[in-house]
């Protein structure tokens, strides 16, 4: 099969990612997407959602022939793949391999130095806690990785902390931002209409660190105050045991509280859809968490940046580099983890500004990720990064 060419005559960066590309990972599209300086193509394993996140340049290993190579590999426990994503290396020649996800580029390492690539690898959340947390052999196997890839990249500095901790160099560690597409997201403060109702929306994989049932919690403590409340859940489990289990405890949260008459739950949803419905919500409840098996969210949820950027106050807790995506207002207001009292009170607050048409808290948001989370801002620094590592 003929490979499709890349468009430019711009260095190549090879981006590594297990699956193209699940609905909850807007933000890999956001950077292949945006790079002005750099040609991209994608290494992965499966593609998913092609419709939504289309991209010219996408070589997909699940061929016959590689998926033999796959089984035996796996058999011999081998960490990769005969013949993988070698023919489209050998014809982009890609410049930088930028693995997303600290286990794939732990994967990846055997690629990258075998085509003379620069490894840049980006750490986003399970594969800083959970993964070493659960699996103690990954301590050893990012040893080998911090040894021998260029540089890492996290969102922000508690992340940054968190790599260090596991071993990796300080000069090693670099922060940058996921930024979003403000053009795409217009600004619009949120008022209570004259009817009262107030929309409330959560969105998330049924994970336990995304803290839903403590959201439920807080919603139910609020609803003999704000009898007009309506809540909207954007997410579902993808099937795994420890999300068949959370959905289980947020639908017993819901059927406790007695808070199915005013909940809607409408599965995962693209994100267009999401963003279609953020402005018909007022308040955003997003009460990270960090779950029992070492689960965070790393970073920062990149739907809290988008919510807040829309004019729409954000609920959350102090949970890894949420306190460094806000305003500083709504910075202030953030609660700690597993405290629905404190989310509920926050609700209430924000509630009450909204009355009033106090949209200092908006206005702040907006000016911050307009400043540090522009997407056009942010792919110019990772273009800087890429440039760097050529020289």
């Amino acid at each position: 099969m003929k490979e499709p060419a890349l468009p430019g005559n711009k260095p190549v960066v090879a981006h590594s990612v297990a699956g193209w590309l699940p609905l909850t990972m807007t933000w890999v599209y956001n950077q292949v997407q945006r790079m002005v300086d750099f040609d991209s193509m994608i290494l992965t394993n499966s593609i998913q959602n092609s419709e939504q996140f289309p991209w010219h340049s996408i070589y997909c290993e699940e061929r016959a022939l590689q998926k033999i190579a796959f089984k035996i590999a796996r058999k011999l426990k081998m960490r990769t793949y005969p013949f993988i994503h070698d023919s489209a290396i050998k014809i982009h020649k890609p410049s930088i391999l930028h693995s997303h996800f600290g286990d794939q580029g732990w994967r990846d390492l055997a690629m990258a130095k075998k085509h003379g690539m620069a490894h840049l690898v980006t750490f986003y959340g399970y594969d800083v806690g959970m993964l070493p947390t659960q699996h103690p052999v990954w301590k050893k196997r990012y040893q080998e990785l911090f040894r021998n890839a260029d540089l890492f990249l996290c969102e922000g500095p508690h992340m940054a902390e968190s790599l260090r901790a596991l071993g990796c160099p300080e000069d090693k560690v670099k922060v940058q931002r996921l930024g979003v597409d403000l053009k795409k997201i217009p600004f619009a403060p949120r008022t209570i209409g004259k009817d009262g109702v107030v929309r409330i929306l959560i969105a998330g994989t049924f994970r336990e660190k995304k803290g839903i049932p403590y959201a439920l919690e807080a919603i139910a403590l609020l609803k003999d105050t704000y009898p007009t409340l309506q809540v909207t859940i954007v997410g579902d489990s993808t099937g795994l045991v420890r999300e068949e289990s959370e959905k289980r405890n947020i639908l017993d949260v819901i059927r406790r509280h007695e808070l199915g008459h005013i909940t809607q739950l409408l599965g995962f949803q693209s994100h267009e859809e999401l963003m279609k419905l953020a402005y018909d919500h007022h308040l955003f409840l997003s009460p990270s968490v960090t779950s029992a098996d070492g689960d965070t969210e790393g970073g920062a949820p990149v739907t809290i940046i988008e919510m807040a950027a829309s004019g729409m106050p954000v609920i959350s807790t102090t949970n890894c580099d949420i306190p460094f995506v806000l305003g500083e207002s709504n910075r202030l207001h953030l609660v700690p983890e597993r405290d629905a009292s404190s989310l509920a009170d926050k609700a209430l607050e924000f509630i009450l500004r909204m009355e009033k048409k106090d949209f200092g808290l908006a206005h702040e948001n907006r000016a911050f990720i307009e400043r540090e989370l522009n997407i056009l801002l942010c792919s110019t620094r990772l273009s800087a990064i890429y440039a760097a590592l050529l020289r």
